[in-house]
């Protein structure tokens, strides 16, 4: 008799035993690392086989037996599972709820059909082995200076790619891979990117340079038969090239010899429900566990990867010129709103930059993060504004829908003809998203070409990319968008950027939002200008519309200075011990009652003693009440990473003992507080 220890998707810590009785005498044994169908309740579920012939606790007339072994699916290797028990781990997760939900949903299926389908289409993503490969650019000296450092290293070997935008960092992930694919045979490459609108053009990229390499895409918008095909690519090491977005760093890669995550500031890379796991932490471990190279490429790093690079443990690779050399880094001018009054939103001064852009053909874009119509319908009479009746927050207006509707629970209501508190009709909207900018200089350039791109303009499949494709091939006259366009994409034609209402993060109580509002104007500021300037063209621009120009934070955006930004933000980092110089961890509760959430966190407080650990008191979450659940959240804090995780063990030990009706959930760093 053979017993086999199965990983569940289950919230116990532990794994389960299992009888295999082989049906047929030539039967191959179970291996570690394949898939197993088994009984778990009255249910039938698959789990992963993490130990083959252990001894059991089990008596033998309670163990179960195995319903059958997924053998046509070639294990899992050791370095996988390693992989996914480091982050159950560190992340204080069962194995099982780390590397079950790694997997594709079909393959977790009951039946094996769309496992045997996709292993019969795998054909499709064959490389087109008779097309011309692209034409590889002549990279300047800090490019190529970088490939080469990149693409030589032995061992674990993590480089922090600090370059401006457009200076060709992607060029030099993509000449780096090459000299590794060339070098090994059988060799693969994982390029990560924080958002699923940035695979397209990469992908392109990458299919163009590479005809003959097979190439596999990781993201959540695939359908479940075509992310498991390119899963499996992957697992068995057809696909040599796999792009994707965070859930890709928990991909089957047996051969892999280089990470890339482009953009590795973005905190898109932090996963935000269940396992909350940084893909950028797990990626930089993956590379240490198989002792290859890993790049880490931003133009505005984190102050974590800044830090690191600082002190060496990443070795910085600097690009401080743009990839053209005749494309310069735009012009950065700020515009005082006390002086220069915004009629509807938009500044003269920036209206004559736009009017001066089309009548020389040029592209231009604003940027306003905030989707919608405007943020909240009020009524002047009574005071009555939109509030949700579900969340503390207010119902955003869509004026083109018509409705009401809350960014955070979903709810949507039709706008109401009148106020519902007194009855007067004359409701008016209080600021402005994009929608209502649309509007507005639509009414101001009738003859302009005026196109959005948020996540209201872009919900079905492909309409992202349809609408960046226009972009591209400069059927956009003005460009309206939100984060969506802030990063990676390259327009050529494109020489004015104007920036909207970006002071509301100055004054946020989040200790991590000067880091991210520097990031965000960088980055979409580097949008323009990425081209040569063509004779009798513009110069590149960026106008920024601001209330508080005297701030430090904009003087830096002005010199393009993220040297001097990041040293002084992480002087002010170590004074008031916060990260990267202290490690955190987060105890949240949800209830139905306020009451019932801090009562579990108060008696969650006290549940250990805790010498060297800093337990905060429990507070409502900034967004307490969410879809009728009410939410607070108890900080832990320590100068020690290894002395938390220690505590943690013992502490959720005792948090399993108390007894509420409180929904809880632990978080390791978190990034939102």
């Amino acid at each position: 008799m053979t017993i086999i220890r199965v990983a569940l998707d289950t919230p116990l810590d532990f794994c389960f035993d299992y009888r295999w009785c082989a049906e047929h005498p030539d039967a191959v044994p179970p291996l570690v690392g394949q898939l197993a169908l088994v009984p778990f309740g009255r249910r039938e579920v698959v789990g992963l086989i993490v130990a083959v012939n252990v001894d059991t606790e089990v008596p033998a007339d309670k163990l179960k037996n195995v319903l059958a072994i997924r053998s046509q699916l070639p294990a899992l290797s050791g370095q996988w599972i390693a992989l996914c028990a480091f982050a159950a781990d560190y992340y204080q997760r069962p194995l099982g709820e780390v590397a079950i939900p790694g997997l594709p949903r079909n393959l977790r299926a009951l039946k094996t059909v769309a496992l045997d389908r996709a292993l019969k289409k795998l054909a499709k993503i064959e490389a087109v082995h008779d097309a011309t490969p692209a034409a590889m650019p002549v990279l300047n000296l800090a490019q190529q200076e970088a490939a080469d450092a990149i693409a030589g290293a032995r061992g674990f070997a993590p480089h922090l790619l600090y370059g401006v935008t457009g200076s060709g960092k992607t060029e030099v992930y993509l000449q780096a891979a090459a000299q590794i694919l060339a070098r090994i045979d059988d060799a693969q490459i994982l390029i990560l990117v924080p958002e699923i609108n940035l695979t397209p053009q990469l992908e392109g990229s990458i299919r163009a340079r590479f005809p003959g390499i097979a190439v596999a895409t990781l993201h959540s918008s695939l359908a479940e038969g075509e992310r498991m095909t390119h899963w499996l690519a992957a697992h068995l090491g057809q696909a040599r090239i796999v792009l994707g977005t965070r859930l890709a760093i928990l991909a089957s890669l047996p051969r892999l010899q280089l990470i890339v995550i482009d953009e590795e500031h973005d905190p898109s890379y932090k996963q935000q429900e269940g396992l909350r796991y940084s893909a950028r932490d797990l990626a930089v471990w993956r590379a240490h566990q198989l002792g290859i190279a890993i790049v880490l490429g931003s133009a505005t790093p984190s102050l974590e990867s800044w830090q690191h690079a600082q002190t060496g443990r990443y070795r910085k690779l600097e690009l401080r010129q743009r990839a053209v050399a005749a494309a310069v880094l735009p012009t950065v001018h700020l515009i005082d709103m006390e002086r220069n009054k915004p009629v509807d939103g938009i500044t003269p001064v920036l209206i004559a930059a736009l009017k001066l852009r089309l009548q020389r053909g040029e592209q231009s874009l604003l940027f306003l993060n905030r989707r919608g119509y405007a943020p909240v319908l009020a009524c002047d009479a009574c005071g009555w504004i939109s509030n949700c009746s579900r969340c503390t927050a207010f119902m955003v207006l869509h004026k083109p829908e018509h409705r009401l509707r809350c960014h955070h629970c979903s709810l949507e209501l039709r706008i109401p003809r009148s106020c519902p508190t007194c009855g007067n009709v004359d409701l008016q909207p209080l600021g402005r998203g994009t929608q209502r900018v649309e509007e507005g200089l639509q009414a101001v350039f009738p003859e302009a070409r005026i196109t959005r791109i948020d996540a209201d303009s872009t919900r079905k499949k492909g309409s992202a990319q349809a609408a960046f494709d226009t972009v591209h091939r400069g059927e956009v006259d003005i460009l309206i968008g939100t984060q969506m366009v802030a990063k990676g994409h390259d327009f050529k034609n494109l020489t004015l950027v104007g920036i909207l209402n970006p002071d509301t993060a100055l004054f946020s109580q989040d200790y991590r939002a000067s880091e991210r509002l520097f990031a965000q104007l960088m980055q979409v500021a580097g949008r323009a200008g990425r081209a040569a300037q063509k004779a009798g063209g513009s110069a590149s621009e960026v106008l920024i519309q601001t209330r508080y120009p005297q701030h430090p934070l904009y003087a830096a955006v002005l010199n393009h200075d993220y040297d001097h930004f990041a040293t002084e933000l992480l002087a002010e980092r170590r004074q008031a011990h916060l990260p990267p110089y202290l490690y955190q961890a987060l105890l949240r509760a949800e209830a139905r009652e306020l009451e019932t959430a801090i009562d579990f966190l108060t008696q969650a407080a006290s549940a250990v003693e805790h010498p060297g650990i800093t337990i905060n008191d429990p507070i409502p979450m900034t967004m307490t009440r969410v879809a009728n659940v009410d939410r607070a959240q108890l900080l832990i804090e320590c100068p020690s990473r290894p002395a938390l995780q220690a505590f943690l063990k013992v502490w959720l030990a005792a948090l399993r003992t108390i007894k509420t009706r409180a929904k809880w959930s632990l978080e390791v760093d978190p990034v939102d507080i």
